[in-house]
């Protein structure tokens, strides 16, 4: 019975990863009404920027700025949650999803508390995090799924997970590529190809280990 409570919690907590991160996303995204906020054309950082100012060549402006930071801290804390509620993983598979984990809220927390606006001098804190929150976010849906059996989740499931974290690391380069060439082009899209699969990958995995029988 225990086990079961234990892989239930686990299961809820990776569905609340993401859902506190789209939620958070779409209050704050809402809130900021002039001009309208871009999913395709603003950083998602912008939406935790209060401004109005304008940095790296974006106008940011996010009345519920306070909402986008709470979020950021709080959806890594949950996925780390989950992974060391998971039941079934042998040793080496357990720590390297643990240590994954760790990195992805440590990432979060620091893009949380350090909004990257560029006025403060904590910007290489913001870019630090963000970047601990996109690779690891990404390795964590590939360790997931490559470890299916030991989970009990469908082996399709799991190849999903694998194609979800691929995905955002590829989205990744072309993030960075696009962000080196100055050309700004669909930089938001770019920068939700990273971390929407992986929070996708979350919510689903999360709602499997929920369902799945003993």
């Amino acid at each position: 019975m225990n086990d079961i409570k234990q892989r239930r919690g686990a299961g809820t907590a990776l569905i609340a990863s993401g859902g506190i991160f789209f939620t958070a996303e779409f209050i704050a995204a809402a809130a900021w009404t002039n001009p309208p906020y871009s999913y395709t054309h603003h950083f998602i950082s912008n939406l935790g920027v209060h401004g109005p100012l304008t940095a790296f060549g974006q106008f940011m402006y996010s009345p519920l700025a306070t909402v986008m930071n709470t979020g950021f801290f709080l959806f890594g804390l949950a996925a780390l949650t989950g992974v060391v509620m998971l039941r079934g993983l042998p040793g080496r598979w357990r720590w390297a999803m643990v240590a994954t984990a760790v990195l992805l809220a440590v990432g979060g927390m620091l893009v949380g508390l350090f909004p990257g606006s560029d006025d403060n001098g904590t910007t290489d804190y913001h870019g630090l995090g963000a970047l601990m929150a996109f690779v690891p976010g990404n390795v964590l849906s590939i360790l997931i799924g490559r470890a299916h059996q030991l989970l009990g989740i469908s082996p399709r499931l799991g190849r999903a997970l694998v194609v979800f974290g691929i995905l955002g690391l590829v989205s990744l380069v072309g993030f960075e590529t696009v962000l080196v060439s100055d050309a700004g082009v669909l930089i938001g899209l770019f920068e939700r190809g990273i971390i929407y699969p992986f929070l996708i990958g979350f919510i689903i995995v999360g709602a499997a280990l929920r369902r799945r029988r003993p």
